[in-house]
């Protein structure tokens, strides 16, 4: 078994639209970024590919590249269930938390939790995704950034 850890962030900007786990979140304001700045997906990206020692999303999808110009993020994470798949794993489980103010997203976790087992070919039973604020601290806290942590557990696979 193999553990993995992923983190991003990212500021919020106006004529954005807000994606979390692929689900597009109704909002005044979404993610800044070179993809579609899907902060949750990127963590579960990162913490994938730590767990199988594959290093880190910036390694396989730069932001200098112009063909992951405002690509869904999802795609990547299909790509990197490939690279998962390659090097002799599966995933055991996956525990996500999304950092943001406003909206609330007690409402929107179902289908959050519903895209990402979709997009990594998961039972939804395997995805867990909890949602926190930050109670009005730092750059989160106040409305301009959304943050999310995520942990993979990953098994090797049974051939």
């Amino acid at each position: 078994m193999r553990i993995g850890q992923g983190y991003d962030i990212h500021r919020l900007v106006e004529n954005r639209a807000l994606v979390l786990g692929g689900a597009v979140i109704p909002h005044n304001k979404g993610e800044h970024g070179h993809s579609d700045g899907d902060v949750l997906i990127h963590a579960v990206i990162d913490a994938l590919l730590g767990a199988a020692a594959l290093g880190d999303i910036g390694t396989h999808f730069p932001p200098s590249d112009p063909a992951f110009k405002n690509i869904k993020s999802t795609i990547l994470l299909e790509k990197t269930m490939q690279l998962i798949r390659e090097a002799g794993y599966t995933v055991a489980n996956i525990d996500t938390t999304i950092i943001l103010e406003t909206p609330v997203l007690k409402p929107h976790i179902p289908v959050i939790r519903t895209t990402i087992a979709k997009f990594m070919d998961l039972p939804e039973k395997l995805v867990s995704v909890k949602a926190k604020t930050k109670e009005g601290l730092d750059s989160t806290g106040t409305g301009n950034a959304v943050e999310a942590h995520a942990v993979v557990l990953l098994e090797e696979a049974v051939i």
